[in-house]
């Protein structure tokens, strides 16, 4: 392309890497205008101003120089703290000479959410030096710190996709030999907000949500989104049947089917996200012998009749195991999730109602049996009256510990509940 030293300053970052003495180090071509050390400039994507240290050309090696000219390609440090500042495809110009940005740049956006927490707690500083070396290669992970009373500190993760998720957390393991509980993936949903008090408090009248916790009631809301996208399938015609019962099964709506030849058709579906995330791709494979494949795309949000779940132990919600679920699915979801937890937690002295619960309706349950004792083995003969009141006395001691007694889920039950169903 035509450029020129008289147009405005215009810098592509192709690339960039760390230094812990120097800062963020971008790789730059120029597209027009010069640049040389003390210049001030902005970032057309994150609007932030910085001023230039050092400019210089890569031969390979860095060699300072004193301007970087347009047509050239080059370095730049101009105190950037993190890989983030600088992102592929940005656009840098002179302070108060904005420019177009460059076409192409598009933001990386996370659209899988999963909690990462050490198997154990001493490991905690040793897999975050870990994630800030890798999300210094991989700007795209978005990383929060998040915490849970079941399985402590730890962050709480974005990803681009479900293969970025696998790939990120296999290079934790191989690298950096850490182990790491990897909590089921989740889908940013949206909600639309109708009550006056919460669009003051967030101030704006859609919201993203990415944890249960921060799931609004839906009395304070209009409308709930949850994100799509459009798949395609390219099978053997033989497996159509089995995949056209699997997609309709995850809620998926057929867009399209044309046959490529005599013995393959290609099939579009409109899928929920959340749908795809987990094991689709695995339950594909397995019913079309390994022959289908499955490639998808953004396809932006729409409307959704969501709910959050919540566990109960005896009628007391266990915060991390609360999901955000589709209603249609609410019912299987509930009872797998009472079923695991019941062959996870330990029998007590007690009795113990697992429950599953969208607002005061219970959708679900198992009971885990307590412990018994056998009161009456003591009594040889006698009155029936005896052996009653022995246990009439147990039953009643049974149900004040059940009011009393608070359930002890061990962090072992927790990690076999969240973790990935694909575990089980």
């Amino acid at each position: 392309p035509q450029c020129s030293t008289a147009d405005p300053l215009k810098a592509l970052v192709f690339d960039s890497t760390f230094d812990h003495y120097r800062g963020v180090i971008a790789n730059i071509a120029l597209f027009g205008g010069e640049i040389q050390k003390g210049h001030k400039i902005v970032s057309a994507h994150t609007k932030k101003r910085y001023e230039v240290n050092e400019v210089g050309i890569l031969t390979p090696n860095e060699q300072p120089t004193h301007n970087l000219y347009a047509g050239q390609v080059g370095y730049l440090i101009a105190g950037m703290k993190e890989v983030t500042e600088a992102q592929i495809g940005d656009t840098l110009f002179l302070y108060k000479q904005p420019v177009e940005p460059l076409p192409g740049f598009k933001s990386a956006k996370p659209m899988v959410f999963a909690g990462m927490y050490p198997v154990d707690q001493t490991e905690y500083n040793n897999l975050r030096s870990a994630l800030e070396r890798l999300t210094l290669n991989d700007s795209s992970v978005t990383v929060h710190r998040d915490s849970s009373l079941a399985l402590g500190a730890g962050w709480r993760l974005g990803f681009l996709g479900l293969l970025h998720m696998e790939v990120f957390n296999q290079r934790l393991e191989q690298e950096y030999n850490m182990s790491v509980i990897l909590t089921a993936p989740t889908v940013p949903y949206k909600a639309i907000l109708s009550s006056a008090k919460l669009i003051k408090e967030y101030g704006k009248a859609e919201i993203t949500i990415i944890n249960p916790a921060q799931f609004p009631d839906k009395f304070s809301v209009s409308e709930y989104l949850e994100p799509t996208v459009l798949g395609t399938i390219v099978t053997p015609h033989e497996y159509i049947g089995k995949i056209t019962a699997l997609c309709q099964d995850r809620r998926a709506v057929q867009k399209d089917m044309l046959y490529i030849d005599e013995h393959r058709v290609l099939l579009k579906y409109l899928f929920p996200l959340n749908e795809i995330v987990v094991d689709f791709y695995d339950n594909l494979k397995s019913l079309s012998s390994g022959y289908a494949s499955f490639d998808y795309e953004d396809a932006g949000y729409q409307a959704a009749d969501l709910s959050k779940m919540d566990i109960l132990l005896n009628g007391n919600p266990v915060e991390e195991l609360a999901t955000i679920i589709h209603n249609d699915k609410a019912y299987a979801t509930g009872k797998f999730l009472c079923q695991r937890l019941k062959d996870s937690i330990p029998r007590q002295l007690f009795e113990i109602a697992i429950q599953a619960a969208i607002g005061k309706k219970i959708i679900a349950r198992e009971t885990l049996k307590a412990y018994r004792k056998n009161v009456v083995a003591k009594c040889y003969g006698g009155d029936i009256t005896r052996r009653m009141k022995l246990l009439k006395r147990q039953a009643e001691g049974k149900k004040l510990m059940r009011k009393i007694g608070n359930v002890e889920v061990p962090r072992d039950a927790f990690i076999r509940v969240l973790k990935r169903q694909t575990d089980k």
